[in-house]
């Protein structure tokens, strides 16, 4: 346990310029072995695709005060891979640019089981260093329930996550773990803090209609009485 937590740790290792934006946006993609290379394929595929999206840069682009972005894949304890640092998003070039980045990008892993707990851990370790912004959330997509190294609970309590809302993409992969069982799961050991939600897609076919909905709710402007300060929920 305490090397596991020495591991995803390590990403905090300095800091990022103070830069003035509404919201820091961790995407976290889910690469573990229940996911095949066509599945990986239309995910990263559908995640470039749902950032240029028409409904989804008018989100990003809705005021002034811009989204910082920043994209890593995961699987086991010791396997994340960062995708995309972060990046103030401050013009549709710089839009564009990420999702080019993210289409071309080659899958670190595809034999380790999935390590949601640590994820989480790495994801907290990525936050701790982004640009100064009003609101942080993590986005975490995945097929499965957490089966490898500790779960989301324990790394809500062990890194800062004062604050931070984490949602979910659940893609039902129609096994026997089955679409019900796993946002139960999400919405039990996942979701975190004020309007945190789930998206579903039925299938990696419908990843990226899941994800331009996800993306467009989540950079949407907030309005001052959506705003929470302080710590959220454990």
């Amino acid at each position: 346990m305490r090397r596991a937590l020495a591991a995803v740790l390590a990403v905090w290792a300095g800091s990022a310029p103070a830069q003035d934006c509404r919201l820091a946006l961790v995407l976290a993609l889910d690469v573990s072995s229940s996911v095949d290379a066509r599945e990986d394929a239309l995910q990263r595929g559908g995640l470039a695709a749902a950032l240029v999206a028409p409904e989804v840069q008018r989100a990003f682009f809705a005021e002034p005060a811009p989204v910082a972005l920043a994209v890593f894949e995961w699987s086991g304890r010791y396997n994340q891979h960062l995708v995309a640092d972060w990046r103030l998003v401050d013009s549709p070039t710089v839009l564009m640019s990420t999702a080019a980045t993210i289409a071309g990008s080659a899958r670190s892993e595809s034999e380790f089981p999935t390590a949601m707990g640590h994820a989480l851990g790495y994801a907290a370790g990525l936050l701790a260093r982004a640009p100064a912004c009003t609101a942080q959330t993590v986005d975490v997509a995945g097929d499965g329930t957490n089966n490898d190294g500790f779960g989301p609970q324990l790394a809500y309590a062990e890194f800062a996550f004062g604050g931070v809302t984490v949602n979910g993409l659940v893609v039902d992969v129609g096994d026997d773990e089955g679409e019900i069982a796993l946002v139960e799961f999400f919405h039990a050991e996942v979701l975190r803090g004020p309007g945190a939600f789930v998206e579903v897609a039925q299938s990696f076919d419908q990843y990226e209609e899941a994800m331009r909905r996800k993306l467009e709710r989540e950079v949407r402007p907030r309005m001052v009485g959506q705003l929470h300060i302080g710590p959220g929920p454990g």
